[in-house]
């Protein structure tokens, strides 16, 4: 889990940053309303869904991370159990905030 500060999360949640967890497609299970999912694909091959009833931002399926789907975490009903443990992309980040925690920062992915 982490705060995510890419361009693309930034504009998908309009916020500073997005909040995802990241789990093997295989799984994630939609409970209810995957009815009321769209997708939007980018030019970078990353696909986003959101709810069309509610305009909620839900999920990401990165491109170059094959079989995983990240969701965020402000969505869920108990989101309290679940705690972010890293700023990604901190490169992208908008100029007028700057994390004051403890968590790990890295310029890009965790993996770069």
């Amino acid at each position: 889990m982490a705060h995510c500060h890419c361009v693309d999360c930034r504009k998908f949640h309009g916020a500073a940053f997005s909040t995802f967890a990241e789990v093997k497609i295989t799984d994630f299970t939609w409970t209810s309303g995957q009815h009321f999912l769209k997708a939007y694909q980018a030019e970078n091959g990353s696909v986003r869904q959101f709810c069309q009833e509610c305009g909620s931002s839900l999920t990401f399926q990165p491109s170059v991370h094959g079989g995983l789907v990240e969701f965020a975490l402000a969505t869920l009903d108990d989101n309290g159990k679940f705690v972010p443990d890293a700023h990604i992309f901190m490169d992208s980040k908008v100029d007028w905030y700057s994390p004051q925690d403890d968590l790990a920062k890295y310029s890009k992915h965790r993996s770069e």
